[in-house]
């Protein structure tokens, strides 16, 4: 799992055509000093596995790492580099990086899990100063999924969505601000109309959506209304059952839950919490406490 919440800005050096697949390795700083093989790494937004140690990487001493920088290499795919922007990619190109979020980490974005929902294309940039507003069409199956306000992907990146498309727009699209601290620490400071983003859709309105699908289809189970609650029964005794008939108790309870007394069944005088309240009986009798004596009196 991850938070969209970009460590480190990496540069593709090598993609190896596997046939149907693809071995990608990214040259990159600190962000790599410590993953192992099998560690997982989000690359604009889709999660990758580090190929282990040991695994034959096709000359792979043809690519070697500078001063103060790691490689990584994964393999990529072939769902993977059609349904995302890694197909797209080449050396050179640079890639937004994200380490898995540790136990004890902040979720300073959102719960990206790294598995791209569909592409978009950026529509428009608009500069407002330090800041930019940007427009991404994005297929129309995942705008039920969005909401402004709520949270979306977008290369990787936690972004907060500011406008949406109305339903049945085509196409849909969705926009959001970028501040400069994310224009600095992400590609988007140099992306441009025309460049195609990955996109992933908030964990939680997928889920939501299934179920609501799920239900309406089959009838359930999805989101079923809860059962009604069984009647009470009353218990032996003549104890007083909310809602149920009266019975032969001196303090029986009405169907709204409100105490009531039972005439002639108490003598005059008895005391009740003193407070500012005077209650109304449904048999004429009176609870008058406003001047705290707290009696009961016809």
């Amino acid at each position: 799992m991850f938070t969209g919440i970009i460590a480190e800005l990496g540069s593709v050096v090598r993609i190896e055509d596997l046939g149907g697949s693809a071995r990608i390795t990214v040259r990159a700083g600190a962000i790599l000093e410590d993953l192992p093989g099998g560690g997982s790494l989000a690359v604009n937004g889709v999660c990758l596995t580090a190929v282990p140690a040991g695994v034959p990487l096709d000359d792979r001493a043809s690519v070697h790492p500078r001063d103060g920088e790691h490689l990584f290499t994964a393999d990529v795919m072939g769902e993977t580099l059609t349904r995302t922007t890694l197909g797209r990619l080449a050396p050179g190109h640079r890639v937004n990086l994200e380490r898995c979020l540790p136990a004890h980490g902040r979720l300073d974005g959102h719960i990206v899990q790294g598995h791209v929902d569909g592409i978009g294309r950026i529509a428009e940039v608009e500069e407002y100063g330090s800041w930019r507003r940007v427009r991404v069409e994005i297929p129309e199956d995942l705008a039920p999924l969005m909401v402004e306000k709520g949270s979306i992907a977008l290369q990787g990146v936690s972004l907060t969505l500011t406008a949406v498309s109305p339903p049945h727009a085509s196409p849909a699209w969705v926009e959001v601000g970028l501040i400069p601290a994310t224009l600095a620490a992400t590609t988007f400071g140099e992306a441009g109309p025309g460049e195609e983003v990955n996109v992933e859709a908030d964990v939680l309105a997928k889920h939501a959506q299934r179920l609501f699908l799920f239900h309406t289809a089959t009838g359930g189970p999805g989101l079923a209304p809860a059962a009604p609650r069984p009647a009470a029964t009353p218990p032996a005794g003549g104890d007083e059952i909310p809602g149920g008939h009266a019975s032969s108790r001196d303090i029986s309870a009405t169907s709204t839950d409100v105490p009531r007394v039972v005439p002639g069944t108490e003598p005059p005088g008895d005391h009740v919490p003193a407070g500012d309240v005077s209650l109304a009986t449904g048999d004429g009798l009176r609870a008058d406490a406003s001047a705290g004596t707290g009696e009961v009196r016809a």
